[in-house]
């Protein structure tokens, strides 16, 4: 459910891939939603590619974003949950999918939509010495490696393409023409690549008619590729390739383009498969043997309706496909579907030239190839550019959605109490409790597996107790990530004081919902937060839950320290550096994600800092000799200096252009899009003496940022502060840096600036006074 709907989940569909078909359902959704129903999708890439326009980013015609589908604003958009993970089997008697990362995650409808996978196993050596080209996203990061290899060499580059279907056939051209145009601009021999073209088939594009293969042919001559027809490749080895009449080939790049085989993991499901491996449907889109999954794109295949993989039967499946499963959902009837036999080929030569085909019609040229540019870019809006948000699910329940025991349920959600009686009832606890395993300290003596009404903790002697609370709601919608992020902002604070984590209690609410879903639920959030705990050596010993309209999660952490060697935000000295462990930005980033704005790329990697711990990075401050440490959260970066710079009684001078950021922040910022808790954290300007010098720059707002899991901003002897920068980075904090250090006291009431070290462009210091009102 929505995280501010009254509506109660009643059952779970669950998308796995963000293929064609399923960016059409969600769109479909979004425009569409349906009450009661909590839609999820599982995806190993947040950007999925269009297949159809990826011959023309290789050729440099388009940029990353113009090729690729978005997958989390779009998620946003349907009310989706986005789970970032890697499928690896499914338990079909439990309604699970088992994913790589993660803990299952509970179905009652499923869909997959995941493509095909490189089939390699079958040509020896083949593993490890080509590039393949599914999945798309891997094949992209590996053909910018080896653009760079060929433009590292001025001499002839010699390159295979394995596969003389439309796909291999399209991606060679693109490939040449970027190559040679490339080579070109960087001052080499643009003549000096080769290229050969292997196909165990008598002609290329074998599915295709005549006339599209002599034109085909007579490009690829025309640019001085060599075909190799009707010879098999029987074996791959380092820089050389073997075919069935034993000519060996010396190859310096191998691409491997061959008709791509099913998912491993699907040979294990139980799901009715076809010899190689992929799920066979019915006319409805439906498993033959299990009713309760759907399947479309290239991971399917119609029993009836026979076609061959390609990206136009993917997007015809999605309209279908989207009425079906809501059909199934509500109990009503579902419509078949047939695909169309003949489609519309449009297939480009690499150089904004394209040829077109359809039954017996064939015609080639510039401007086929701008019929085909609007077509892509036509379909690519439609994902790229949503409409203005779907409003919160309407409070009833889509009709047909649930059973008689489920709606008897729902009376009595919809009559619960405030109080106590808005308490998780004991048997859902138990059983979430039930399949979790957390951390065990020998301190603790009466904790959850006790029936008692509190925990009994022992404190080490000579220890001194460090209490603190963070609760915040959910900032995104996958409950297992939601529960990492949770725990690790609420571990900060003792981090920050150096001291040593001891027990936690939690404070839940969960979103309305039966009680199998309130279980899962809890389950999810619980899993995520106890795996980061257990890291912390953090014992769990109780907590509370309730139920409410948003999901909410919070820790009252106990932590152990000597009292000696407490950290504080006082302390620090004129002469410190200050370093920042983390990246600022996160405020702006998830407010645009609410708006669907943020790139899913931006979230991402917000994402896996705010699940990176802060422990090793306070314990390499205590072997630097850290004099003061706070945790960034939610005051902001100036919002927790400021308390710092009171308590000890220094000034300080920031280089703002060595404060790092997010990807995405700035452009976030210059768009106006801030955290709720912006306009009060700016007040605090009034700290900045030269504010008026760098006020107008993007960087200067996210100083006020409120951050959720932030860094840690720690003051270190200026002698130490490199060696505890490299340590940082090695550590994992790839984004530390020294930010600004530590002036003694002013008198001065006027802006005074600072001059850094001198640098380009350097943005002037920000100087802080250490008498703040």
């Amino acid at each position: 459910m929505n995280r501010q709907s009254q509506t109660p989940v009643v059952k779970d569909l669950l998308l796995l891939g963000g293929g064609h078909s399923h960016v059409a359902v969600l769109k479909r959704f979004g425009m569409k939603p349906l009450p009661g129903v909590r839609l999820s999708l599982i995806s190993r890439d947040v950007h999925t590619p269009y297949s159809g326009m990826l011959p023309g980013l290789i050729a440099g015609h388009y940029s990353f974003d113009e090729t690729h589908i978005d997958l989390a604003p779009l998620a946003r958009f349907a009310g989706a949950r986005l789970f970032h993970d890697e499928v690896i089997g499914l338990d079909l008697a439990a309604r699970q999918v088992i994913c790589r990362n993660r803990p299952p995650v509970a179905y009652d409808l499923l869909s997959i939509d995941i493509g095909s996978t490189p089939r390699m196993n079958e040509v020896p050596g083949a593993a490890g010495n080509v590039v393949p080209v599914k999945p798309i996203n891997r094949f992209l990061a590996e053909w910018q490696r080896l653009e760079e290899r060929v433009l590292a060499h001025d001499d002839e580059v010699r390159i295979g393409v394995v596969g003389a279907g439309a796909g291999g056939v399209e991606i060679l051209l693109a490939a040449q023409f970027r190559l040679q145009q490339a080579r070109a601009a960087h001052g080499r021999n643009a003549r000096g690549l080769a290229f050969h073209l292997f196909t165990d088939t008598n002609e290329i594009l074998p599915s295709y008619n005549a006339r599209v293969r002599r034109k085909f042919s007579r490009v690829l001559a025309e640019r001085g590729v060599h075909v190799h027809t009707g010879n098999a490749v029987t074996e791959v080895l380092p820089g050389r390739l073997k075919c069935a009449d034993g000519s060996v080939f010396a190859l310096d790049e191998i691409l491997w383009v061959t008709p791509a085989g099913a998912a491993p993991w699907l040979q294990e499901s139980g799901l009715a498969l076809d010899p190689q491996g992929f799920i066979l449907v019915n006319d409805y889109l439906q498993s033959v043997s299990h009713p309760e999954v759907f399947a479309a794109g290239d991971v399917a295949v119609m029993v009836n309706h026979p076609r061959p993989r390609a990206g136009v039967f993917a997007v015809r499946q999605g309209k279908p496909l989207a009425h079906n499963l809501r059909a199934a959902l509500c109990g009503s009837k579902l419509k078949p579907y047939k695909p169309q036999r003949a489609f519309l080929s449009l297939i480009s030569t690499g150089d904004k030239y394209a040829i077109a085909s359809r039954n017996g019609f064939v015609a080639e040229g510039k401007l086929i190839w701008r019929w085909k540019d609007r077509i892509d870019r036509r379909f690519m809006r439609k994902y790229n550019e949503l409409p203005e948000m779907a409003e919160a699910d309407r409070p009833v329940l889509a009709a047909g959605l649930a059973d008689a025991e489920a709606l008897r349920e729902i009376s009595a959600i919809a009559m619960r109490c405030g109080g106590c009686g808005a308490k998780i009832g004991s048997t859902v606890l138990d059983r979430a409790l039930q399949r979790l395993t957390p951390y065990v300290r020998r301190e603790v003596l009466i904790g959850l597996d006790a029936p008692d009404d509190a925990a009994v903790v022992a404190v080490p002697p000579g220890k001194v107790v460090v209490h603190t609370v963070d609760y915040f709601r959910a900032l995104i919608e996958d409950p297992y990530l939601f529960g990492q992020i949770a725990a690790n902002h609420a571990l900060g604070d003792l981090y920050a004081m150096g001291a040593e984590p001891q027990t936690a209690l939690a404070i839940v609410t969960l979103t309305y919902g039966l009680e199998a879903k309130l279980e899962e639920q809890l389950f999810q959030l619980m899993a995520g937060a106890l795996k980061v705990l257990a890291e912390a050596e953090v014992a769990l010993v109780g907590g509370h839950t309730s139920e409410g309209a948003e999901l909410a999660l919070g820790f009252a952490l106990n932590g152990v320290a000597d009292p000696e060697r407490l950290l504080r935000k006082g302390g620090m000295r004129a002469g410190d550096a200050l370093i920042l462990t983390k990246p600022l930005g996160t405020g702006t980033l998830f407010a645009a994600e609410m708006r669907g704005k943020a790139k899913g790329r931006w979230i991402e990697e917000a994402l896996a800092a705010m699940t990176q711990s802060n422990r090793a990075a306070a314990e390499c401050f205590s072997r630097h000799r850290a004099r003061a440490c706070t945790d960034i959260t939610g005051f902001g970066l100036i919002g927790h200096l400021v308390e710092m710079i009171k308590a000890s009684g220094v000034d300080v001078a920031l280089d703002l252009a060595a404060v790092p950021v997010f990807e995405g922040a700035l452009e976030t910022v210059r768009r106006g899009i801030f955290s709720s808790l912006q306009p009060q954290n700016i007040r605090l300007r009034r700290a900045l003496r030269n504010a008026s010098a760098v006020s107008e720059d993007a960087r200067f707002a996210l100083l006020f940022d409120p951050q959720t899991a932030g860094g840690l901003l720690a003051s270190v002897p200026g002698e130490l502060a490199e060696r505890c920068l490299v340590e940082l980075r090695s550590l994992g904090y790839g984004r530390a840096a020294v930010i600004g250090h530590v002036l003694p006291q002013s008198d001065a009431l006027e802006p005074i600036v600072f001059a850094p070290e001198p640098r380009e462009q350097a943005l002037p210091s920000l100087a802080l006074a250490g008498r703040v009102k």
